[in-house]
């Protein structure tokens, strides 16, 4: 059985006239491109704890199989505002697990698109924890209701946005969190 024990979070922009060149730019800029990545859905095990990028950086070696939450959005549209986010909530309880959620938007700034996955990956932990809320409130009050439950102690996103190049070559935004 694998169960991470560690995870960092990184993000980055790839630049380029191939999409898939694009793509691989993004991943070097986030320092994850010599890694085999694995994409597996959005569970935060109980007791992984978060580590500065640099360290989770240095950990890797080329070719090793990593399991990653990424959120991914591509354009070859001059200017179109991309974005790739990745939200975080973690319980207080360190036997329970945590969520982590992906989004990826056009036209969304990065502070939209990062409380956004904020707000999701909250919302899925809370619907598990049993706290009672309304979906319909702004994301603002229900983080203060989420917190005062007593149940959520943390969240958090990382996002990356980008302009489409402005001549129409490919540009990529990656948000990635990655575990060890």
């Amino acid at each position: 059985m694998v169960v991470p024990t560690k995870i960092f979070f990184t993000k980055g922009v790839g630049v380029h006239k191939d999409r898939l060149a694009s793509f691989e730019l993004a991943l070097r800029k986030a320092g994850i491109e010599r890694c085999n990545l694995v994409y597996v859905s959005s569970i935060f095990p109980p007791y992984c704890t978060e580590i500065p990028c640099g360290e989770g950086l240095e950990m890797l070696q080329a070719g090793e199989i990593v399991y990653c939450v990424m959120a991914r959005n591509e354009t070859n549209e001059p200017n179109r505002l991309v974005s790739a986010a990745i939200g975080l909530a973690l319980p207080k309880d360190a036997d329970e697990y945590g969520y982590l959620s992906e989004h990826h938007a056009f036209g969304e700034s990065a502070a939209i698109s990062g409380e956004y996955a904020e707000d999701l990956a909250a919302t899925m932990l809370a619907t598990t924890l049993g706290i009672e809320f309304d979906p319909n409130r702004a994301w603002q009050e229900r983080e203060q209701i989420y917190k005062a439950s007593g149940k959520i102690i943390e969240t958090k996103q990382i996002c990356q946005t980008a302009q489409g190049e402005k001549n129409g070559l490919w540009t990529t935004v990656i948000a990635v969190a990655v575990f060890q």
